[in-house]
């Protein structure tokens, strides 16, 4: 449990998607000018990188893996090639149903989404969860407790810049860095606090 836990840790903070490791930078800088789309995009990812991952990892060792078919006596078949086609359609499969979801049920949070809903079919923050799943050759629950961690430190990550960002709309900022300049520099900023983690994991 304890490593499970470390590895939720790791995967939130030290090894964090956007600010760390610069991944979903796109969705992460657009989707924060309003906490509450914010809070939306960071419920979104944690629940389609909770979903993905683990289901991706099943879809590798049961179908894509090396020896993965050497049930039926194809030992040597070795499918890792349509790896990234398999993951990116598992992935589009859950946004979709996580769209239609949102349309049927939560209509506003689909409206705050906007174009930015369907994009997360190529999210590569999403994307590189079930990559890092296959070098690092985790389990099903390893995978599950990765994909959780990781689509929680982008919800952290994205709130918190949301929250600044919406704060400062009050600021008397000068006219140079209005709007992206600004949000560039706290994500930098975001950034060095979050790489604090990486040392003190290293301790």
């Amino acid at each position: 449990m304890s490593n499970l836990a470390a590895l939720f840790l790791e995967a939130s903070f030290v090894s964090n998607m956007p600010l760390t490791l610069f991944l979903g930078l796109c969705t992460f800088i657009a989707l924060s000018r309003r906490p509450e789309a914010a809070l939306g995009l960071g419920v979104a990812m944690t629940g389609v990188m909770g979903v993905t991952v683990p289901l991706n990892q099943a879809v590798y060792d049961l179908l894509l893996a090396p020896g993965a078919w050497a049930w039926a006596g194809l030992p040597d078949l070795d499918l890792y090639y349509l790896s990234l086609i398999a993951f990116i359609g598992v992935i589009a499969a859950t946004v979709q149903l996580l769209e239609l979801v949102l349309e049927r049920y939560f209509p506003a949070t689909h409206a705050a989404f906007g174009v930015f809903l369907p994009l997360l079919t190529v999210q590569c923050a999403i994307l590189a969860g079930s990559l890092f799943m296959v070098e690092r050759r985790y389990t099903l629950v390893e995978s599950a407790v990765f994909g959780l961690g990781s689509g929680f430190g982008f919800a952290v990550a994205v709130v918190m810049l949301g929250a600044i960002r919406a704060r400062l709309a009050y600021a008397d900022l000068p006219a140079g860095l209005r709007g992206l300049g600004i949000t560039f520099i706290l994500a930098g900023l975001m950034s060095l606090g979050f790489a604090s983690f990486a040392l003190m994991a290293a301790q």
